[in-house]
């Protein structure tokens, strides 16, 4: 009796044990149809801006992160709030239409704050060289990053780049 039973078991045992296997190959083969969620990416541009000679600023893209993670909150764009030796990054799809914009105050006069005896004073520093980067929130319709210095006149454009 007892080798009746363990032969009826071990192959009950078996068979249940194809079935489940099937079962997960027919899942996976399902599974390839179904496309996955995107998940949230920001994106890092890293930007170094030296000053020439002769006055003009030349700015170059340093390197490029994507890191999984959402923005807490999308940075605001007000172009009145822009003062002259601002730089205005501009974010744009393939047809040149503006996806993101974003505002960074003079890199390279940044304002620092100083202690001393009379107190907390600010002061404006000059510098030749300098880096500074921007982040967004990843999205497939961004194609191209350009970089402009407000000026007295309007804007110059300091550089173009393909993403």
């Amino acid at each position: 009796m007892k080798n009746l039973f363990t032969l009826f078991v071990f192959p009950v045992f078996l068979f249940c044990n194809f079935l489940q296997v099937k079962d997960l190959n027919g899942n996976e083969s399902a599974g390839n149809h179904i496309s996955q969620p995107v998940k949230d990416q920001i994106v890092y541009l890293f930007f170094k801006v030296e000053k020439n000679s002769s006055g003009m600023e030349k700015v170059v893209l340093e390197d490029k992160k994507i890191m999984e993670g959402m923005l807490k909150s999308k940075p605001s764009f007000d172009r009145n709030s822009a003062k002259v030796g601002d730089f205005m990054i501009s974010l744009n799809d393939s047809n040149g239409k503006e996806v993101v914009q974003q505002i960074l105050r003079d890199p390279l006069n940044p304002e620092l704050e100083r202690f001393a005896e009379e107190g907390i004073s600010r002061d404006k520093v000059s510098l030749q060289n300098a880096e500074f980067s921007i982040r967004y929130s990843h999205s497939e319709d961004i194609k191209v990053v350009k970089v402009e210095k407000i000026t007295n006149t309007g804007s110059q454009l300091l550089f173009t780049q393909k993403l």
